[in-house]
């Protein structure tokens, strides 16, 4: 009989072990401390979430191994190896729900191909976090992850999505590199018609989270917030 595969969240940003705690519930918890094969995009991240989680075992004693945008796609049997031997395993994210944006998804994919028993435990994610808030179209919604790098083509995507937004009432949400946001707000701001809702969740569960959801007009009027090097979800209802 197989083991079963455990989607583990991380937390959404920098903290101590009291701030796991504040987003993983206590058996999620539990579960975390108790496994000892680890899936992760990188070895020593794992183990830094590991070693807040606090393990039941040494953590020199958890074997970790790594599935990121570089793993050939023939590891991905490898990296099932031990569960289809018997051995409950965990996929952990850099940050938030594992899966979701994120490597993990071609693990499970697999897992379900071989028969694997996948189960997801409750954490933080930062797209449903920032919906929540956003006071937008919860009914109907759909990410999209990265906009293109170049500015033109990044214009270009958000007239299409401004355009499917508001013919299907739809909120569209991104994200980008933290260090590119303040340009892609600039351009957003640039390229929506002055009615469109724009959030803007930045920092989220941390202690520097802000939230702002206005339209492009009244973003134009009102002070900026500080979008530099800071974990951002941007989202977008057209009127």
């Amino acid at each position: 009989m197989s083991g079963t595969l455990y989607l583990i969240p991380n937390t959404l940003g920098e903290g101590d072990a009291s701030a796991l705690e504040l987003v993983l519930p206590a058996p999620v918890r539990a579960r975390a401390a108790s496994l000892h094969y680890y899936i992760g995009e990188n070895a020593k991240t794992t183990r830094a979430f590991l070693k807040k989680v606090g393990t039941e075992r040494p953590i020199q004693e958890i074997e970790i191994r790594e599935l990121n945008v570089n793993t050939p796609a023939g590891e991905i049997d490898r990296l099932l190896a031990p569960l289809l031997a018997g051995t409950d395993a965990g996929l952990v994210s850099e940050a938030g729900c594992p899966a979701v944006a994120d490597p993990g998804a071609l693990l499970v994919r697999r897992a379900h191909e071989r028969g694997v028993k996948v189960v997801p435990l409750v954490g933080p994610s930062s797209i449903l976090l920032a919906l929540m808030a956003s006071g937008l179209n919860g009914q109907s919604f759909a990410f999209h992850g990265y906009l293109p790098v170049d500015a033109a083509e990044r214009a270009k995507r958000l007239r299409d999505l401004e355009q499917q937004s508001r013919k299907a009432k739809q909120t569209q949400i991104f994200i980008e590199t933290p260090y590119r946001n303040r340009a892609l707000l600039d351009t957003l701001l640039a390229t929506c018609a002055p009615s469109t809702l724009v959030c803007v969740a930045v920092d989220l569960t941390l202690p520097s989270e802000t939230i702002a959801s206005r339209t492009v007009s009244d973003w134009k009027k009102k002070p900026e917030i500080d979008l530099h090097k800071r974990p951002a979800i941007f989202l977008i209802l057209g009127n």
